[in-house]
């Protein structure tokens, strides 16, 4: 098979309407995923494959600048053709501009599939070697019912005998170009390059194909391009909590949550003593098993005397990011006789916030006393407990 020369034909001649509500956005083949152009990538998947020997791309009419700005340049790489007024004339239009060299095969390959694999590729091109055409399929796992009128359940499918089709299509050139001649002939319009071979009686076999092989059509696709970019992992929630306790001391303020809050007392300890930010702090790095404030920011060390409590806060969030992951909410209950708390609470979310990057609609901050009760309640001292849930990626 690798003595065969092997042309792909990208489709890319439509406009994309349906993933584009914005007539004035670039058709869907032209937008970015992960900053780099649908077409950009397809086509760079074809070229990075060893056996294929050229590429031609069939774009609009419209579009010749839109493809030169893609920047492409390769030696396999053949200038663009216009495609026609649907894809079944596109493909065609491809197939006429590869007549000349006449490879030894054929893969048809829809522009708005960026994630074909190089094994679904090789699956394609090995089935080959026996039949007439080849295509990747996966099995259908809805239960797909049938209705005659659109309102009312006909009957319902055996799924086990359906498979949604996907590209590249492959075939041997000379067989699908007679077929795609013979069709446009005919006032029917095939549904993919598969159907035209069955309809001119060529063997097509069904080869694996994956999930991840999808093709751009509504907007919410691209969302799902850019999961698949991002390596589209299985979170999992984490939750994590956190205790901090500190005692009073002769002063003029408090700080909690971020917020200097004059008080008849200060808070004894050796960063600002910040009982809340500390609650949270441990909250985070517990819920990612990295231990608390005390590991990371030792008290021996002097260079954490006196430090602003939303260093240690920022310090477990960009822990929480280099995980991979990110804060869903965190709750966090400061009980003491005094100061009042309510007054300060959206300052002490807003700061709490901007932090670690998150909303303050993520962020919950609460006051009670102990009802005079204990060391709280005889004023001695201020306790907070917080918890924190974040998403990760699953360690299995």
């Amino acid at each position: 098979m690798n003595e065969k020369s092997i042309a792909v034909i990208i489709v890319a001649a439509g406009k994309g309407e349906r993933a584009n509500p914005d007539t004035t956005a670039d058709p869907k083949q032209y937008r970015p995923i992960g900053g780099v152009p649908v077409l950009s990538r397809t086509i760079g998947a074809f070229l990075s494959h060893p056996q294929v020997t050229s590429v031609l791309t069939v774009i609009h009419a419209d579009h010749a600048e839109r493809f030169a700005a893609l920047g492409l340049s390769d030696a396999r790489l053949l200038p663009p053709v216009t495609g026609g007024s649907d894809r079944q004339a596109s493909v065609l239009a491809g197939l006429q501009a590869l007549a000349p060299q006449r490879p030894d095969l054929v893969l048809i390959q829809d522009a708005a599939r960026p994630f074909a694999s190089p094994e679904v590729i090789d699956n394609v091109i090995a089935a080959l070697e026996q039949h007439d055409g080849a295509l990747p399929v996966a099995a259908v796992t809805d239960t797909i019912k049938r209705s005659l009128d659109g309102q009312r359940v006909a009957t319902t499918e055996d799924r086990s005998q359906l498979f949604a089709a996907q590209t590249p299509q492959g075939f041997r050139f000379g067989q699908v170009f007679s077929a795609h001649m013979r069709a446009s002939t005919i006032r029917r319009q095939f549904t993919d390059d598969a159907e035209i071979a069955e309809w001119a009686g060529l063997r097509v076999a069904m080869v694996g194909g994956h999930r991840d092989n999808i093709k751009i059509t509504h907007p919410e696709d691209f969302a799902r391009a850019e999961r698949l970019l991002a390596g589209d992992v299985t979170m999992e929630t984490r939750i994590g909590t956190g205790f901090d306790v500190h005692s009073f001391e002769p002063g003029d303020h408090v700080w909690l949550g971020g917020v200097r809050i004059p008080y008849k007392f200060k808070l004894n300890g050796h960063s600002d003593s910040d009982v809340a930010l500390h609650a949270l702090t441990d909250a985070l790095y517990g819920a990612i098993g990295a231990g608390d404030i005390g590991v990371h920011f030792p008290p021996s060390d002097m260079q954490w005397k006196g430090a602003a409590s939303p260093l240690f806060l920022k310090h477990a969030g960009d822990l929480v990011a280099q995980a991979g992951g990110r804060i869903v909410n965190l709750d966090v209950t400061i009980v003491c006789e005094g100061p009042k708390i309510a007054p300060h609470v959206p300052a002490m979310r807003g700061i709490i916030a901007q932090t670690l990057g998150i909303a303050p609609a993520r962020i919950a901050v609460k006051a009670t006393t102990s009802e005079k009760l204990g060391f709280t309640g005889r004023e001695e001292g201020i306790v907070a407990m917080a918890s924190a849930s974040i998403e990760v990626p699953r360690v299995d």
